[in-house]
């Protein structure tokens, strides 16, 4: 696995489909939502969010 640098939400977005690629699907979903969360655009942030199927798991204070 390659170091990646987190500045954009393509930063996670790669890593969400390494993890994916991995069999890690929990955490590619949850690398997909934080990548949502940092996109301005509500309709790439809703693509991303398809790619990544399945329920959230975060858990919010």
């Amino acid at each position: 696995m390659a170091l990646l640098n987190f500045n954009r939400p393509a930063d996670y977005v790669a890593a969400a489909r390494e993890m994916a690629d991995a069999g890690r699907p929990t955490l590619a979903r949850l690398l997909a939502e934080e990548a949502a969360d940092r996109t301005d655009n509500p309709a790439d942030a809703a693509r991303i969010l398809n790619e990544f199927p399945g329920n959230s798991l975060r858990q919010e204070d």
